[in-house]
């Protein structure tokens, strides 16, 4: 079979294509596009195998192939739509449930069928609009000939028979609807009307291993088949307009963002489609359409540009070259009739900048000159149209009847205007269905109609109406004589069917949910009607014909119908209202980004005066023409008055010429487990015998990992279940509610029946199911029946979803045991007084309800069953499981993820749960999200974690607030969304100079005694003066993973939390904690690498600033060993000050080395003269771990060794005076001799005990160097205490060697090696690695960043040298100046190198190179800058971390830690590879194995080339590099690799999908236009609004979440109710004995219910903020910023209420010492734009800087709670923000609490901004619970204001 390309089948299409093919390069494109792209389509059949990229799925044979969609795969495949594919197969492989979210228009829906296409699924497609209802989903009621019976839908019908769902719309359908399906989604279960239970596939197989399938039936219970899923299709909500969607129901999903194509692949197309316009002018209107769909534009309020449909106008724009491309723009998006003044100049501007603004180049169509119908049986028609002086000649769809020749018609007289409009609209008709605009009478129903006449069309018209169903629009049900129910097929589908052109009168009427229902008619011609019959595209009907061989009988059997080709469907509508609100009465903007993706728009402009007079004359010829121009006349004046009073019935020309709680955490105790002995089952420690049921089948069986948080609410709902309680357990989605549930009954063997509540339960679903069978009533008995009957548990899913009017049902129940049922038996408790009573049912001892419901509250879109029913349940709330419990679950769902990515995601999910409860995020993102992440992970390990969460993360894309929060915790917790897999930005590496043997050290231990001398030791015990106790702060350590964009050597950041002015002076680490040290003043930060706290001790009481703060401290640290550990020497160098320090209890004690107590005391008589004083102490801490630390005085000639465990000192006195020391071993010390600089090897014995005299020895080095000439005298800066390892010796030097050795740093090297030493006495080579310019010779303080914090030259030698060896890793790492770094070898030329605070110098010894890493500036250094300059020449201090990492805090108090080892650093980029994932820039490619060894078209080894010239492309070479088809390495598709020693070729994805710079740019420069435009609008300078940003910004998010919040209150008020007895709609299960009687009125609607007559209106809220503008709060405004953090918090109320003045009335008040009434905003006069807004802020601000001080809090609550007290209003809210200083004052705090609640009324709250010490805390203790609030740092007060917001005013909304 060859490959059936895929164009319209003639053999003219076939030549103009190869036409086009050779034509293609002449052009002028290189015919780049002109890849072969055609994808074969096979004849699969079953066991084959498809592959995408490296996933497969084995196909099985459809049941049903008419079901398999058809014709979808397009014949060429963007890459893109490969990717999206290919996620969707791994889904469907996990057994998930898929959400594709995305902008309007029908790529999602086209995605959806070629996968189920591809993958050979039948389809259950429904479309969901607001009127939808369960029936729609589940079952619905049918009567015929007496029996009312149930027949399955779509859902029921998917999941018996193993179909796919496509859900399309899920934002249009009304609230509470689509939890009918959560548990479907779940765990594939489902309890049917009828009686039937839908189980999943493995539980139902388990019980078939016990029982027979007959047993099963009899139960009624049905397998739900392994192959069903759901794809649901659904717009963002907050972007677009819908209902947001359900936290249960969203958290069943994964979601994938499917945006437009990317630019390449959209304009690959485009060019296909136009091959004779210029490419160029293709590209522009692509940027066009781009730009108009940025980020930038939808800010600006404009609609989404509909990108689908420039295919089509490009098809016009082919015909007619000479088109002007503004007309074009101007179908595809009136933007003149759909934006207002800013929007349209907006749009134009955008125009201009790609060239567009053409119309008036351009000359327009005049007139269609003929019409001649062709031959073909699809109907078409050869149109020829005048354009300009050419005539031109299309084919268009035509009607079935004659046409007439244009202006043939007496009724319809002709204008120049119409003429032309009949000719573009016909341009319109080649490619798409047409919608006209126009005003009232402006003759759109007119030309329609001549219109249609002309093509032969014949006219269906329908009128809309506003409250217009779907079914409405589709098919309606009715009732025959005989009281059968049956259905109509609306003139939509008939005229589908015979090839009407369809009129759709009134589209603006309509609700866009409804509408909604036709965009996959208008898209793609298909059609689901919902008594099951489908419509298909003509072609596809042609083509399944042809594939299954069934004729049109078969197919008609199976209710498919064709959709004639000539279809056409021609929408009239008035132009929107620009800038009305959807509430408004005068019309509305209902052209939205939706509707434009389904119409080419043409707009009917009204006549002009001299053209109706001809037109007046020309129908009615017998009028005087005076009178018709006086009554012309007189209609232009009424016209343009405005009074609608006299407009009502006088405008149109018609007339003219006719007439939307946690459990308490209690003490853990140490294991909760579950144990089942001799059946008991023992939960903790509360214990039950197992039940023994008679019906097995309905104890549930889950898969559950026990941990012990469900452990613990088991337990407690374990003894209230013994107790006789019913359960209710309530918490947010995926938290485990069900789990737990199935689990408990599990556990206890208990049967289950199983309810799931929605919007559309009624009393009857819940006890009494009426039916009819031959004419006889039969109640079907519900769950809850049967529970109450059998003694079953009843779990109640959803609980909070149902109305609460028939929740309420369950209470009498519940509380009395009683309850009657619709047929007359009542249910009763007490067994004796069931034998009194007839016709009763006696409840089963053992019958418990079991009830799940969400939390009340945004964003769950429940009712408040807690609140109505809670009292009676026995009430457990379900959190998600602690950080350890929920690891430890997730190991087990994902043994083979790595540990690190786990943890990663707990950490990143642990932080936007706590932002969601402070009300930061909305959605409660849950274990659930957190479980379905891991199942792919473990299923695809190649897959990036990066990409995984976007299964979670892709429904927030388009909401750009959350997004950033988003991508900032994650970045946070180091998941690389959004990086790239090639932006790794490591260090440059130079070479290093080869390693020479400069010399060698002899160690002299000869007889001279000059040589070998002895030194003199003494022992003492310390002196201990202590302990003091301080206190150890915790603050919260930010963590900030470094590698989220980018991967470089930085792992991660934090700040230190330390005064500004504070200086660090010492860092240093032992094992993965780090200790800092600061000395102005002198404290002490321990943080665990990976903790979230930093512990702060401060020693400013120990050492008091003494004379005048000339004195400056400088402290080290040493970190003491096992078994000290946790606890730090602390060393003060000028006044040899020993500090112990315990970080765990805060001790603090002394230690006095030297003998004679604390320091002489003629120190302070004159330390203005004496410079000797000078000299300070060093400690040697390389042994700390070992307990024993090493003092010398410089220049002194005395040892003290302290050892800490013992409390002992050594003093060892020297012969000579001491710069420093290096303690190179624990016996062997090198001293170097001041002056002299000379070397000394002082060896001593191991353990000095008090009583051995052994004494120490000192042995002199000589140095030689190797060349002749004076060595220079080296004083090592640095000099390791332990050996390289052998491997990294014998790699440094080149040569295989075992010795022992130092490594040893100075000025002169990058590093040198004394090989030998200190354990040898031969003499010891030392090899050194040269640097070209010695260190020290460099000038200090040049250039550079740090010189201007400086302050010009350095005083002395910085005391710390900044410089480690890190042995493992075979490498010295020391911080430099950026003076002293080669920069120009570092950056290229054109590259100006950052601003640094210092480089990090990596000498890597093993691969002989040294990088150059940039520290980051910091972001504040202490003023102290001659200070700084004697701690460290550059602005960090480094220290060694474990084996491969170092960490560096610079002066401003910033911790980072670098990752230096080249191991290390190669497994960490690996892993952060894995976890972006391995997009390798190979195209994805689709292929299918065949079972047998035949494949269709088998992938071929092409020709080998003889002169091996690289080929890129082009299918035939082997050996290619990339190409298709052909072997080759990275090749689309070729059967294996053949590497022929070329580069490779490829592009990675990210390119290829990138935007344009100029698009980007275009979007930038016109939302900074528009920005202008409105500033001057409201005439504000650029200043101010500058000002008023700043407040704005940092509430932008609140505000945003608050109005979302509203929103969806908004939507509940008006949300539809059940109308009773209506002739049409869904049938009512109350009246079915009615229908059999032959009634009519049996039917039910949604429908808005007027309100009754006499129930009071409805009045806003009554909301008053009371700001505190007194002076306290000017004055410490400098402190915390509080003044800042109350104008932002009344920027947000400004912001946040705007427009939504008819639900809140507000005001706000200030007060102060002048008094308590200060007006700042009035009820009846709130700020409208930003520059009354930024008004009241500045009256606010200059009030509290001018005003009296005194406090009026008080009296300022008092009158403005009796004040809206006498206000009528729903309810009434006092906010007061105030700063605490009541005691000052003198008013008791009690006095508050009273006015607080003076009024029941009135809901009063208080802020208090946290003040000087404790005062707030102190006054929120005594103050009523809930009502007050203490804002420690004043950024909460927002956050604060929105709580009480959410929690209080919107909940009984």
């Amino acid at each position: 079979m060859h490959p059936q390309i895929l164009t319209s089948g003639s053999a003219a299409a076939v030549a103009a294509r190869r036409v086009r093919n050779i034509l293609g390069s002449v052009l002028g494109r290189d015919g780049w596009m002109w890849r072969t792209h055609e994808v074969k389509l096979l004849n699969t059949s079953s066991g084959d195998t498809v592959n995408i990229g490296e996933v497969s799925y084995k196909l099985k044979t459809p049941q049903n192939p008419e079901l398999v969609p058809v014709k979808h795969i397009s014949d060429s495949l963007p890459q893109t739509v490969a990717q999206h594919l290919r996620w969707i197969m791994q889904k469907d492989l996990l057994g998930q449930d898929v959400f594709l979210i995305g902008p309007p228009g029908p790529l999602r829906r086209s995605i959806a069928m070629q996968y189920l296409e591809l993958t050979k699924r039948e389809v259950e497609y429904v479309a969901l609009s607001r009127d939808t209802t369960e029936t729609d989903l589940k079952q619905r009621r049918e009567i015929r000939s007496g029996t009312a019976f149930y027949i399955d839908q779509c859902a029921v019908r998917a999941a018996t028979q193993g179909r796919v769902l496509v859900l399309e719309g899920l934002e249009k359908a009304e609230r509470n609807v689509l939890p009918v399906l959560n548990n479907l989604l779940e765990n594939r279960e489902m309890q049917l009307e009828d009686g039937r239970f839908l189980m999943s596939a493995e539980r139902y197989d388990k019980l078939l291993q016990e029982h027979t399938k007959e047993e099963l039936d009899s139960w009624k219970i049905v397998r739900v088949s392994e192959d069903f899923r759901v794809i649901a299709l659904g717009l963002p909500v907050p972007k677009y307009k819908g209902n947001p969607l359900d936290p249960p129901l969203r958290s069943r999903f994964q979601a994938r963002d499917i945006y437009y194509l990317p630019f390449k692949d959209q304009l690959e197309l485009l060019y296909t489609a136009g091959p004779h316009i210029a490419a160029e002018r293709v590209s522009q209107l692509l940027s066009l359409a781009t730009t108009l769909c940025s980020q930038e534009s939808s800010t600006l309020g404009l609609p989404d540009f509909p990108v689908d449909n420039l295919l089509p106008a490009l098809h016009v724009l082919n015909a007619f070259p000479m088109l002007s491309s503004q007309q074009l723009v101007q179908r595809l998006y009136p933007y003149s009739s759909i934006l207002g003044k800013d929007g349209c100049s907006a749009v134009e501007g955008v125009l201009s900048r790609f060239e567009l603004l053409d119309g008036r180049r351009h000359s327009a169509p005049s007139a269609i000159l003929n019409v001649s119908p062709t031959k073909d049986p699809e109907g078409h028609a050869d149109v020829t149209i005048r354009v300009g002086a050419k005539d031109v000649t299309v084919q268009a769809p035509a009607g079935t009847k004659e046409p007439r020749p244009p202006n043939s018609s007496p009724n319809f007289i002709s204008t120049s205007n119409h003429s032309q409009l009949m000719a573009e609209m016909m341009q319109s008709h080649m490619v798409k269905d047409i919608c006209l605009i126009g005003a009232k009478g402006c003759g759109k129903s007119v030309i329609a109609r001549e219109f249609a006449e002309m093509l032969g069309y014949s006219i269906e018209p329908v009128m809309l109406y506003q409250d217009m169903t779907a079914r409405d629009l589709l098919q309606q049900r009715y009732t025959l004589p005989n009281g059968d129910t049956a259905w109509r097929p609306s003139p939509l589908v008939s005229a589908a069917i015979e090839g009407k052109l369809l009129l759709l009168d009134g589209i603006h009427r309509v609700n866009l949910g409804t509408l909604a229902v036709l965009s996959r008619l208008l898209h793609d011609r298909e059609l689901d009607l919902y008594d099951g019959t489908r419509l298909l595209r003509w072609d596809r009907y042609q083509m399944l014909k042809k594939q299954l061989q069934f004729s049109d009988q078969q197919l008609q059997e199976r209710s498919i119908f064709p959709i004639h080709p000539s279809f056409r469907v021609l929408a009239l509508a008035e132009p929107p209202v620009v800038g009305a609100s959807t509430s408004s009465n005068r019309g509305q903007q209902w052209l939205g980004p939706e509707l434009l993706t389904m119409f080419l728009y043409h707009r009917v402009a009204p006549l002009a005066k001299a053209e109706e007079m001809d037109l007046i004359l020309g129908l009615t010829p017998n009028v005087p023409k005076e009178a018709a121009e006086q009554l012309l006349h007189l209609t232009h004046s009424l016209r343009k008055t405005n009074d609608p009073t006299v407009i009502s019935g006088l405008l149109s020309l018609h007339q003219t010429v006719a007439k939307d709680l946690h459990t308490t955490d209690r003490s853990e105790p140490a294991e909760h487990t579950r144990t089942v002995k001799d059946n008991v089952l023992t939960i903790g420690n509360v214990s039950t015998p197992i039940y023994n049921p008679s019906v097995k089948m309905k104890v549930p069986d889950v898969l559950f990992y026990d941990n012990p948080q469900h452990m613990m609410v088991m337990e407690d709902m374990l003894k209230d279940f013994l107790l006789g309680e019913h359960l209710l357990l309530v918490g947010n989605q995926g938290v485990g509610k069900n789990k737990i549930v199935d689990r408990f009954l599990h556990l206890l063997n208990r049967p289950r029946e199983y309810l799931q509540l929605h919007r559309d339960t009624t009393v009857q679903t819940l006890t009494l199911q009426p039916s009819v069978q031959d004419g006889i009533i039969m109640y079907e008995d519900s769950p809850l029946v049967k529970a109450v009957k059998l003694g079953h548990i009843l779990v109640i899913d959803e609980a909070d979803k149902a109305p609460t009017n028939v929740t309420c049902i369950l209470k009498t129940l519940v509380e009395s045991g009683e309850m009657i049922l619709a047929d007359g038996r009542r249910i009763i408790s007490d067994p004796r007084e069931a034998k009194r009573r007839p016709n009763t049912i006696v409840m089963h001892p053992d019958f418990r309800m079991l009830v799940l419901a969400n939390r009340p509250g945004f964003p769950f879109l429940g009712n408040d069953f807690f609140g109505a029913l809670g009292d009676i349940f026995s009430c457990h709330a379900v959190d998600n499981p602690k950080p350890q419990a929920e690891l430890a679950m997730l190991k087990q769902y994902g043994p083979d993820v790595p540990d690190a990515t786990l943890q990663k995601l707990v950490a990143a999910f642990g932080e936007l749960r706590s932002m969601a409860d402070q009300g930061t995020i909305t959605y409660p993102y849950s274990t659930r999200e957190v479980v379905n992440i891991v199942k792919h992970l473990q299923k695809f390990p190649g897959e990036g974690l990066a990409n995984v969460v976007r299964n979670v993360f892709d429904f927030d894309s388009y909401n750009k607030d959350m997004r950033e929060v988003l991508i900032e915790a994650l970045h946070k917790h180091g998941i690389p969304i959004g990086a790239k897999p090639t932006s790794v930005k490591l260090a440059k590496e130079l070479p290093l100079p080869a390693v020479k043997m400069t010399g060698y050290w002899t160690i002299n231990q000869g007889g001279n005694a000059r040589r070998k001398l002895l030194c003199p030791t003494e022992t003492r015990p310390i002196d201990i003066k202590g302990p003091v106790f301080l206190r150890v702060q915790s603050s919260p350590c930010n963590r900030q993973e470094s590698r989220a964009l980018s991967f470089s050597e930085e792992k991660a950041h934090w700040q230190i939390p330390m005064n500004e002015v504070n200086i660090i002076c010492d860092v240093t680490t032992k094992d993965d904690v780090l200790y800092v040290a600061t000395c102005n003043p002198v404290s002490l930060y321990s943080m665990k690498e990976r903790g979230d706290t930093i512990q702060c001790m401060e020693l400013y009481d120990v050492f008091p600033r003494t004379i005048s703060g000339i004195w400056q401290p400088f402290v080290t640290v040493a970190p003491l060993g096992s078994p000290l550990d946790g606890q730090v020497v602390l060393h003060e160098e000028q006044s040899n000050t020993v500090l112990h320090l315990d970080l765990v209890t805060g001790a603090v004690r002394r230690l006095l080395l030297s003998a004679d107590g604390d320091q002489p005391s003629t120190r302070t008589s004159n330390w203005w003269s004496s410079k000797e004083q000078q000299r300070g102490h060093k400690m040697c801490r390389e042994f700390a771990h070992k307990n024993w630390l090493l003092f010398h005085e410089e220049d002194g000639n005395q040892l003290d060794v302290l050892d800490v465990l013992e409390g002992r000192v050594h003093s060892i006195s020297l012969p000579i005076k001491v710069k420093s020391a290096f303690l190179v071993a624990e016996d062997r010390w090198l001293l170097v001799e001041s002056h002299t600089n000379k070397k000394f090897l002082l060896t001593k014995p191991m353990h000095m005990a008090a009583e051995d005299s052994e004494v120490c020895q000192l042995h002199s080095i000589s140095e030689d160097s190797v060349s002749s000439g004076i060595s220079e005298v080296s004083v090592p800066q640095m000099l390791s205490c332990e050996q390289l390892p052998n491997e990294n010796l014998s790699a440094a030097l080149d040569q295989k060697i075992v010795s022992p050795n130092r490594v040893l740093v100075d000025t002169g090297s990058f590093a040198q090696v004394v090989v030998g030493f200190p354990d040898l006495m031969s003499p010891n080579e030392v090899y050194s690695f040269k640097r070209p310019v010695n260190l020290s010779a460099m000038k200090n303080g040049e250039g550079g960043a740090h010189t201007f914090l400086r302050g010009g030259l350095r005083s002395s030698t910085p005391k710390r040298d900044n410089c480690v060896t890190l042995l493992s890793a075979n490498q010295v790492v020391r911080a430099l100046p950026p003076n002293k770094v080669p920069l120009k070898e570092v950056y290229p030329k054109d590259v100006t190198p950052p601003m640094t605070a210092a480089y990090l110098e990596v000498t890597d010894l093993n691969s002989k190179r040294v990088k150059y890493i940039p520290v980051p500036r910091s972001m504040t250094v202490s003023p102290y800058t001659s200070w700084l300059s004697k701690v460290s020449e550059s602005d960090v201090l480094i220290a060694a971390l474990g084996s491969g990492s170092v960490v560096t805090v610079d002066m401003g108090g910033y911790v980072r830690l670098w990752e230096t080892g080249l191991d290390t650093l190669q497994r960490s980029l690996m892993e952060w590879r894995n976890m972006i994932g391995t997009e390798d820039g190979r195209p994805i490619q689709i292929t299918i194995q065949r079972d047998s060894d035949l494949d269709v078209t088998a992938p071929k080894h092409g020709k080998i080339d003889p002169a091996n010239a690289p080929h890129v492309g082009g299918n035939q070479w082997a050996g290619g590099t990339g190409g298709r088809d052909t072997a080759g390495l990275g090749g689309k598709g070729g059967p294996y690799r053949l590497d022929a020693g070329h580069k490779v070729y490829q592009v990675s994805q990210a390119e290829k999908d990138a935007v344009p710079e100029e698009v980007r740019r275009a979007a930038r420069e016109m939302a900074e236009k528009a920005f202008k435009e409105r500033l001057k609008e409201i005439d504000m300078s650029e200043y101010d609004a500058a000002t008023y940003e700043r407040f704005s910004n940092a509430v932008r998010r609140q505000v945003q979440s608050l109005r979302i919040i509203l929103d969806s209150l908004q939507a509940k008020g008006k949300e539809r109710q059940w109308l009773k007895n209506q002739a049409l709609g869904e049938l009512d299960d109350a009246k079915i004995i009615d229908g059999l009687t032959g009634e009519k009125t049996i039917y039910k609607r949604r429908g808005e219910l007027d309100p009754e007559l006499g129930s009071p209106q409805q009045k806003p809220k009554r909301l008053r903020v009371l700001a505190d503008v007194s002076g306290s709060m000017y004055r410490f405004n400098g402190v915390d910023g509080r003044l800042e953090r109350s104008m932002e918090a009344v920027c947000m109320v400004m912001e946040a209420l705007e427009n939504y003045e008819h639900k809140f009335k507000y005001d706000i008040v200030g007060h102060s010492g002048d008094g308590y009434d200060i007006d700042l905003v009035k009820a009846d006069k709130v700020p409208k734009n930003n520059k009354e807004r930024l008004k009241v802020l500045k009256t606010m601000h200059a009030h509290s800087q001018f005003c009296m001080s005194g406090d009026y809090t008080l009296e300022g609550t008092d009158a403005s709670i009796k004040e809206l007290a006498r206000e009528e209003a729903d309810e009434h809210f006092v906010v007061v923000l105030s700063d605490a200083n009541l005691e000052r004052y003198g008013i008791p705090p009690e006095r508050f609490a009273q006015v607080l609640t003076s009024d029941l009324q009135v809901n009063a709250f208080a802020i208090f901004i946290g003040s000087l010490g404790d005062q707030a805390e102190r006054l929120q203790k005594t103050l009523p619970a809930g009502r007050s609030f203490v804002a420690m740092d004043t950024k909460q007060i927002p956050q604060i204001l929105q709580q009480i917001f959410t929690s209080t005013m919107l909940s009984s909304a």
